[in-house]
């Protein structure tokens, strides 16, 4: 006698729908928070600004998590336009520096004002924040957020003063990421969802891709993300 599935849709799909309802509790958690600390005297305490960090932590891992749902289906492609280089270091500054700076750690930027990138800025942002704020988590004191031209590349660089990537998160001879093994205990989600937003990112016969070492000059982790 045939059974009847229990799941009448997919898990990937239930697990999407279900991240999506999260995601819009989420912003109605972030929204009782922006009031209440309206509403507080001053000076405000740290905790709102740890509570708003974590807020917009947990806001880009879901986000993160829909956008990789809808590449695997096929229901998903970047936005690619022309922007500056430094509005998109500003942006992730903006979102980062306030919580870098109650750990007394220094958010450091390098950019010519004038480079110009073909990218989905929004995109490039979110993973962006996500590294800056891995990086604040293993570092000591410092963290260099900085864009350059390299060929026919745009690089956007991350480094720390930290103690460097673990092994299994480390680039093969420091040559582009193929492919993250998630099933460590140290995931690297946020290096999953940048290597395959960069893979998104084509000019030509040329393709994003993104390196880690170990080779920062403040000796500890340097992040790559190159865009054609």
């Amino acid at each position: 006698m045939p059974t009847t599935p229990i799941l009448s849709i997919g898990f990937p799909a239930l697990l999407a729908s279900s991240v999506h309802d999260i995601k819009n509790s989420l912003s109605a958690l972030r929204m009782l928070l922006a009031q209440l600390e309206a509403i507080c005297p001053e000076p405000k305490a740290s905790e709102f600004k740890q509570l708003n960090f974590e807020a917009n932590r947990m806001n880009n891992s879901l986000m993160q998590l829909l956008t990789l749902y809808k590449i695997d289906v096929a229901q998903f492609s970047p936005t690619i336009d022309e922007h500056k280089a430094g509005d998109i270091l500003e942006d992730v500054v903006a979102q980062q520096s306030t919580l870098l700076a109650l750990g007394n750690i220094q958010l450091l930027t390098q950019c010519d004002d004038e480079l110009l990138c073909y990218c989905d800025s929004i995109l490039i942002g979110n993973a962006l924040c996500t590294l800056v704020n891995n990086a604040q988590r293993y570092c000591l004191s410092k963290v260099l957020l900085s864009a350059e031209q390299e060929g026919d590349y745009v690089v956007f660089c991350i480094e720390d003063d930290g103690i460097g990537f673990p092994e299994n998160l480390l680039s093969p001879d420091d040559q582009q990421i193929d492919q993250i093994d998630l099933s460590t205990g140290n995931t690297g989600l946020g290096l999953f969802f940048t290597n395959i937003i960069a893979q998104l990112h084509a000019q030509g016969d040329k393709r994003g891709f993104i390196t880690t070492d170990n080779h920062s000059q403040f000796g500890g982790a340097r992040f790559k993300l190159y865009l054609p």
